[in-house]
């Protein structure tokens, strides 16, 4: 059984419809999907409507978060959320704030760019987005088009990096907060991605070890920005805090190079989340 809990549509900063998130999903032989876009669920009705004969979808959300340690500046974090209620009140006033301070955290890197001379629109850019979750990839993908840059991953080790003079913060969710709202909705609170140093500063096992405390239930160990050492080490932490792994590719289409199924869940952790998830069922047949 191969089991793949985190990727992305063009809902939020992926490039696949979520029907051609599924036939990818598919094709490349998973058992198991599941579609966590940024601070929406907005995807979920087409991947289900789309599903192939086979293929089980879990509805997921990948949720902006900061860890606030004492003393010192927040660092960036994000929650993967799976079968919660997408109509309790309290998070889905959240997810709005969320997308709200995305959109006006994009326009105001556009507008410091084009003051420099960079080629690119706002405008255009909500435009292309097809009413998805604007956010930096989305600029990076402007910036590629206009020539600028060769590729989003450039985009982002440059203009769009978080030590760039354009880069502008926003105003995300405590993940501590993010975690009670996430059970509080049904659902089931996965860190994701918690070790990648690559994208930046990283909590630490005290951070951790206060996210179970507050209702965290599984930890992403195999993703592809994690090395090896990162990876058993994270098994061994959730092991410690008797947290679940989840293992997946955070497949972005072609806005990142990594293809789906390039990390994958192991089926016995898989059926402890979905023990765990009472908000909504996967979507199956």
């Amino acid at each position: 059984m191969r089991i793949d809990l985190h990727t992305h549509s063009a809902v939020s900063d992926g490039t696949d419809s979520p029907a051609e998130l599924v036939a990818t999903a598919a094709a490349a032989g998973l058992d198991v999907v599941a579609l966590t876009d940024h601070d929406t669920t907005a995807g979920w009705a087409a991947a289900a409507a789309a599903r192939p004969a086979g293929l089980t979808i879990v509805p997921g959300m990948e949720l902006s978060c900061r860890y606030f340690p004492a003393g010192e500046p927040p660092i960036s974090v994000h929650l993967l959320a799976y079968l919660f209620d997408p109509l309790h009140p309290a998070f889905a006033e959240e997810r709005v704030r969320l997308r709200e301070e995305r959109l006006t955290r994009g326009e105001r890197i556009v507008t410091a760019l084009a003051a420099d001379g960079y080629p690119v629109e706002w405008a255009q850019i909500v435009a292309r987005s097809d009413g998805g979750v604007v956010g930096r990839p989305h600029i990076a993908r402007a910036l590629v088009d206009a020539g600028v840059v060769d590729s989003v991953d450039a985009a982002f080790a440059t203009v769009l990096h978080h030590r760039s003079p354009y880069y502008a913060a926003k105003a995300d969710t405590d993940v501590l907060d993010g975690i009670r709202l996430v059970r509080a909705a049904g659902g089931v609170p996965v860190f994701a991605h918690g070790l990648a140093t690559s994208r930046g500063r990283v909590v630490g096992d005290d951070a951790i070890a206060e996210m179970a405390a507050a209702g965290l239930l599984g930890v992403e160990v195999d993703h592809p920005d994690h090395t090896a050492d990162q990876r058993a080490y994270l098994r061994a932490l959730a092991a410690g805090l008797g947290l679940l792994r989840t293992g997946s590719s955070d497949y972005h289409g072609s806005n990142k190079r990594t293809p789906i199924a390039a990390c994958t869940t192991e089926p016995d952790q898989f059926e402890e989340l979905l023990a765990a998830g009472t908000g909504v069922p996967v979507v199956t047949g």
